[in-house]
């Protein structure tokens, strides 16, 4: 058995091993994969029950979705807009398989994978990418369609720590070329920075729908 006062030697021994001695915990081998991993799958369960809701809609047109409580938060709404269908399909089946790429990516690394440089910012690049269209979406929610989507907004709460946490991680393994005072900072506040969108995003949505949630 292993005494818990063993363990952050075995971690420290693990780090070494791995070279990552100097990186910091929340953005090494395993603890990332973690993250990535769970992210995927929530991101993933997201986009698939919106796939199965719209794929309802499109056999019934009468069919109610799940999440469909109010004129204000209606994803039945949000179906019949050009911007759920932006490239011409249903936008959760892009979430249905780049999240399934991201988890393979996460199972990959517990299997003991190392990717090169070029690999890990084409990764950035699709996060990121990913993330924008997120952005995108939000202020159409907010601005233009004034409808939200539950399901939609899982998408997005599991999006935001895998942009951050990915970002890290490319800063402090030097994939993405930064001062180390900003790689520090960035790495010390990774979850205060995740915590502070999570926020921002929960705030700029209740004071958008304040008077509906409100009634008033």
């Amino acid at each position: 058995m292993t005494s818990s006062a063993t363990r952050p030697t075995i971690r420290t021994d693990r780090a070494r091993e791995n070279g990552e001695e100097s990186i910091p915990r929340s953005v090494r081998q395993r603890p990332f994969a973690w993250l990535v991993l769970v992210t995927s799958i929530v991101g993933w369960l997201g986009s698939g029950i919106l796939v199965i809701e719209r794929l309802r809609v499109y056999a019934d047109a009468d069919y109610i979705t799940s999440c469909d409580i109010s004129p204000w938060v209606s994803c039945g709404t949000v179906f019949q807009t050009w911007q759920a269908s932006l490239f011409g399909f249903p936008n959760p089946l892009i979430g249905i398989i780049a999240f399934a790429v991201t988890a393979t990516v996460a199972m990959s690394m517990f299997a003991g994978a190392r990717f090169a440089r070029w690999y890990w910012a084409s990764f950035q690049a699709g996060i990121t990418l990913g993330m924008v269209f997120v952005v995108w979406l939000w202020s159409q929610a907010l601005f233009d369609i004034y409808v939200l989507c539950i399901y939609c907004i899982v998408v997005w709460a599991a999006m935001i720590p895998l942009f951050v946490f990915t970002t890290v991680r490319n800063l402090a393994h030097g994939v993405i070329p930064a001062p180390r005072g900003l790689v520090r900072f960035v790495s010390e506040w990774a979850w205060a920075i995740t915590a502070l969108l999570w926020v921002a995003t929960a705030a700029s949505i209740f004071f958008r729908f304040m008077n509906s949630f409100l009634g008033s």
